[in-house]
């Protein structure tokens, strides 16, 4: 069985790296999406769906790119 290991500079990745940035905004998109049946009336229905299917590609993107300021500091 193989164990699932961090990369060893997971920090320096978490502070700088667009894909988890962009991953972030997708949670935070899902759970408004989750309050969205509250304020039904002013915000058009699926919005926060497709801004949150965006932000995962783009975070898809964004991991296999090489990204020019994730190098050591």
């Amino acid at each position: 069985m193989s164990r699932i290991r961090l990369a060893p500079d997971w920090k320096l990745i978490l502070r700088k790296a667009w894909s988890i940035r962009l991953m972030l905004l997708a949670g935070i998109l899902t759970g408004c999406e989750a309050v969205l049946p509250l304020y039904q009336d002013t915000i058009p229905r699926g919005l926060f769906a497709v801004l949150s299917m965006i932000a995962i590609v783009g975070g898809f993107i964004a991991r296999l790119l090489a990204q020019k300021d994730m190098g050591d500091d």
